[in-house]
């Protein structure tokens, strides 16, 4: 357990930290953008009784954080003063009301030992932490992009999260034919007897961008 705890940053001192994107969204009660990959996701975790459905993690984070509602909720007594900025990412600085060591964070069946930065955001009903990447680093996370998982490990136990179902595109080759039709000459127009067809394809291309087309065929 020590060799954890040394491992992570100290949060005392002057010091500008930089926010990502999400981060940044969640603070400013900002539409975060839509997660397409692991570089955030969310977890569900808890802090003593009280349970984080939605818990941001991070990995372009490099504090983990709070609010200070969420703080008093908690009924944590142990904050220690800091003099960590934030700033966001329209490059907007809000200054951190103070810090709290050693808090423990339960995922799974997981105690995670995790210092917080906290931040006054006024009285918010919604309960939210975020997580950085040095609490996945504790829990030796190891992420599968492909199968979109994350495993958490310690000692010899492991809990993995299914974080979101990837789209899987089909690797068939589609063959795409482009049909040019040119009038006919009028006697030509007049010997002919158009029947209808037992089946009717619809195609759809776009030469000028991707070339790609989409096919639909429909039976009588």
């Amino acid at each position: 357990m020590k060799e954890l705890l040394s491992k992570r940053r100290t949060l005392k001192g002057d010091k500008i930290v930089f926010l990502t994107k999400e981060c940044s969204a969640i603070i400013q009660s900002n539409l975060p953008r839509k997660m397409l990959d692991l570089e955030s996701f969310q977890i569900s975790c808890n802090i003593g009784r009280t349970a984080f459905e939605k818990a941001l993690c991070d990995l372009g984070a490099s504090i983990n954080l709070m609010p200070l509602s969420m703080i008093k909720k908690l009924q944590i007594k142990e904050e220690q003063p800091t003099r960590i900025a934030l700033q966001m990412a329209d490059k907007s600085l809000k200054h951190a009301h103070g810090i709290v060591e050693n808090i423990l964070v339960k995922v799974g069946m997981f105690f995670l030992p995790v210092d917080f930065v906290i931040l006054d955001m006024g009285e918010d009903e919604n309960a939210f932490i975020i997580l950085e990447r040095s609490f996945l680093a504790t829990g030796r996370a190891m992420i599968d992009v492909e199968e979109g998982e994350v495993m958490l490990m310690m000692h010899e136990e492991h809990l993995i999260f299914r974080v979101f179902k990837l789209i899987h595109h089909s690797g068939e080759e589609v063959n795409c034919m482009k049909t040019e039709f040119q009038k006919p000459p009028n006697d030509v127009k007049q010997s002919l007897q158009l029947k209808p067809s037992l089946e009717q394809v619809q195609l759809e291309g776009n030469s000028a961008h991707s070339g790609g087309c989409s096919v639909q065929v429909s039976r009588r």
